[in-house]
């Protein structure tokens, strides 16, 4: 079951997108569907949300979201570049207005000095315009950094919708 306050903050979402008449995609990794659960734990949602691809391995990256092999080698999974290409591959592919995507290191083991557990990246893409994407380094066990993962992935979709 997820907090009210996570679907408090995804009903206020798709309200956002619908007013706008946008629809939504979501690329995971670290939170394993947890964004997509949310949003679509709301009635309703799916005049909004067109697909939700879980891509926890580096092939599923590749194969679905098309993000190129060479580029999940030379920076590995959890960067950037990568949670970038996640969101475009899933907004082109579902056909989406925007979408969001995460990669990271959800814990508790899989960190290093230089991709500490906790460490995040999301991305947001919108048809027409260039992508955000931002890093963070999230406190807590496994379940608070993706609980953390989804409200930030929230906040970074309503941050697309106003710029």
């Amino acid at each position: 079951m997820l907090p009210p306050s996570t679907l408090d903050a995804a009903a206020a979402l798709l309200g956002d997108l619908q007013a706008r008449g946008l629809t939504l995609a979501t690329a995971e990794s670290c939170t394993g569907g947890l964004i997509a659960a949310a949003l679509t734990a709301i009635p309703g949602s799916s005049a909004t949300v067109l697909a939700g691809y879980v891509t926890y391995s580096n092939d599923a990256k590749a194969r679905m979201l098309g993000v190129p092999a060479a580029m999940l080698e030379a920076h590995g999974a959890v960067s950037e570049p990568v949670a970038r290409a996640m969101a475009e591959g899933a907004r082109g592919d579902a056909g989406a207005d925007l979408a969001v995507s995460c990669t990271g290191i959800a814990g508790p083991g899989g960190g290093s000095v230089r991709k500490p557990v906790g460490l995040v990246f999301i991305g947001c893409a919108r048809r027409g315009r260039e992508g955000l994407v931002e890093r963070h380094v999230f406190p807590g066990d496994r379940a608070e950094v993706r609980a953390a993962t989804v409200a930030a992935a929230f906040r970074l979709v309503r941050r697309t919708l106003s710029e």
